[in-house]
């Protein structure tokens, strides 16, 4: 027997009523927020140094703790190399006009942007990881105020080993160090350099390889760590620890960027930021036993003691630089400086 028209409409209009349903519970989703979750933020984040030196491990460990303690909402996304086109030198005017929402920068380079910058690479002031530390702890306030006059967030510092010369040639003697053609990191460095004696180029490292290459330059004032991963040796098999420096790399972020995150996803990077410092930090425990061995296996001669001349001559022209820049930054700024000495001497 057929079925009554009614019977036959049953079935069609509980499948209307079904879809009914469902699409007002998702119309009440989309206008509750939670239909669909929110697009992740990324931030492109830059350093002009290898992946396996100290600030590139950097970028890679900040990127892992935010992509953790952000659950994904918010993804930092690095590049290294200075595959961005941007050196460090560069890198606060980037950060600042939006190319990039924050990346890794030299400190030794920003010192047209603020002298305070070069602090931490001032020669023969603080070489031990201890004194290092020391000092960016004293200047990290003065730090922060001065890369928020430059409109970003200051997130984390990058420690680099003590600073040494690569050089073609040995450099036993001071005929030997006015005889250097040198790539130096900042202007201070080429000012102690050429006061000892040397010709000196202040060059990023991205610079500074096709003069190594063509023979322009035949020593680099840097540390094992950079040498390492830049592969130095191919060219300059010798390495004379002169202990110049412990200097600073800045890890910063747009501060318009950062002050756009939810409240607790800019906590879950400041967590991040603090616990990648930490982490940078102990790397030094035994980065430079790494560096030594990998330069000593790639065939390059380290001189552990300099010539007491060139050391002299070296430390002369240094305390001049020191002078210059206390100068160049006035007697308040200056003054972390001295108290850092204070604190020194008082240990001793």
């Amino acid at each position: 027997m057929p079925a009554s028209p009614k019977s036959a409409f049953h079935p069609l209009r509980r499948r209307l009523l079904r879809a009914g349903a469902l699409l007002a519970l998702i119309a009440c989703g989309a206008g509750q927020g939670w239909a669909q979750p929110a697009a992740a933020t990324t931030w492109r984040m830059a350093t002009e140094y290898p992946a396996s030196a100290m600030p590139g491990e950097g970028l890679a460990t900040f990127a892992e703790e935010v992509g953790a303690r952000t659950a994904g909402a918010l993804a930092v996304r690095p590049s290294y190399d200075a595959s961005a086109g941007i050196r460090s030198a560069q890198m606060p005017a980037a950060v600042r006009e939006g190319k990039l929402e924050g990346g890794d920068a030299f400190g030794g380079a920003l010192g047209a942007v603020d002298p305070l910058f070069l602090l931490s690479s001032l020669p023969f002031v603080a070489t031990s990881v201890d004194g290092a530390r020391r000092l960016a702890e004293l200047a990290r306030a003065d730090y922060a105020r001065a890369f928020a006059a430059q409109g970003q967030h200051l997130l984390y510092l990058t420690p680099w080993p003590p600073t040494g010369l690569w050089s073609r040639d040995p450099v036993a003697t001071l005929a030997g160090l006015r005889a250097l053609s040198v790539r130096t990191y900042d202007e201070t460095s080429t000012e102690v350099m050429k006061a000892a004696g040397a010709q000196a180029t202040n060059l990023s490292f991205a610079d500074a390889m096709p003069r190594l290459k063509d023979g322009s330059v035949n020593a680099v004032l840097s540390s094992g760590d950079g040498g390492a991963g830049r592969k130095l040796w191919d060219y300059l098999p010798n390495f004379t620890a002169i202990g110049y420096a412990m200097p600073l790399s800045f890890t910063t972020v747009n501060a318009a960027a950062y002050a756009a995150l939810p409240p607790a996803t800019r906590a879950a990077v400041d967590a991040a930021a603090q616990a990648t410092e930490q982490k940078q930090w102990a790397r030094l425990d035994t980065r430079l036993e790494e560096n030594t061995a990998r330069m000593r296996a790639n065939g390059v001669a380290i001189q552990a003691s300099p010539a007491p001349a060139v050391q002299q001559a070296l430390r002369e022209a240094g305390a001049g630089a020191v002078s210059a820049w206390r100068a160049r930054v006035g007697g308040e700024r200056a003054g972390v400086l001295d108290a850092f000495t204070r604190n020194e001497q008082a240990a001793k």
